[in-house]
């Protein structure tokens, strides 16, 4: 077991997917700017976690931060999620598969342990199966083992969350699911979440409600607050007790994303906002 106390959660997550080689110099400049927590996958398709790897050394390197000041979030993948390029042998067993997986990780990112390991999606879209049961037993013993801290989903149904709670399953740390305001902000997900202590992660805020942008309430509170739509966003994701990723390439855009932490949102807004999607 570790002994070190666990990193705390920033209010803030920078997410590294869809990067490439971008992603040493983006993962270095978000820890500049002021990120201190990194979400990554083991998943070559769409991240590059040894880039994230070398962000962070170049950032201990300079001095900016060291491994105690940050929160690294990862994933294992199955195989139908991946290309050609996987971090596991894929004759091997599920169990063996996240094991592997992980170990690749902590030699990608140069640590010892983790913060957050992630179940990257379920295996099947319409149910909690026993191939997560497998998967999600074999991350726990990684935790057990001191690999990483929590364990948690992403990409995940109401049904899924049910029927994995049906099973027994040990309850996630976090969940994390693209946020889409049309669907309520994923209002049955976060009920789940909130009535049992887990802390529900919100990635594709931005992207996925490009007309929550453009509206002319969020335009008109970012108006008035002196700020972007994009802050307010965040504002309000935080304020539903969402923990928000970004992911944007851009140095303004990420000083904006985190001086969202000191905007104040009334109540009527946050309302008026939720309601946004009917």
């Amino acid at each position: 077991m570790l002994s070190q106390q666990p990193s705390p959660v920033p209010d803030l997550l920078y997410g590294t997917a869809w990067k490439e080689e971008r992603t040493p110099a983006l993962v270095e400049l978000a820890l500049r700017m002021g990120f201190r927590g990194i979400d990554t996958a083991n998943q070559r398709r769409h991240y590059f976690e040894a880039g994230v790897g070398q962000g962070l050394a170049a950032a201990y390197r300079a001095g900016i931060v060291t491994r105690a000041d940050l929160f690294l979030q990862t994933k294992f993948t199955y195989q139908p999620g991946q290309d050609h390029r996987l971090p596991y042998d894929p004759a091997a067993t599920l169990s063996v598969q996240v094991a592997q997986s992980l170990a690749s990780s902590l030699e990608h990112l140069g640590t010892d342990y983790v913060d957050s390991y992630v179940l990257h999606g379920p295996s099947s879209a319409h149910g909690w199966t026993d191939a997560d049961s497998e998967v999600w037993e074999a991350m726990i013993k990684e935790r057990d083992a001191g690999h990483t801290r929590v364990v948690g989903v992403s990409n995940v149904s109401l049904s899924h969350l049910e029927k994995m709670a049906a099973a027994k399953a040990e309850t996630p740390a976090f969940v994390q699911n693209r946020c889409y305001a049309h669907l309520g902000w994923d209002r049955d997900v976060r009920l789940f979440c909130r009535e049992r202590g887990i802390l529900y992660q919100g990635f594709s805020l931005l992207t996925a409600n490009l007309e929550v942008l453009r509206h002319p309430l969020v335009t008109g509170l970012a108006a008035r607050a002196n700020a972007t739509p994009a802050q307010i966003v965040f504002a309000f994701a935080r304020t539903r007790g969402m923990l928000p990723l970004t992911g944007t390439s851009n140095a303004e855009h990420m000083k904006q994303d985190l001086t969202s932490r000191d905007l104040a949102l009334s109540q009527d807004a946050v309302r008026a906002i939720e309601s946004l999607a009917g």
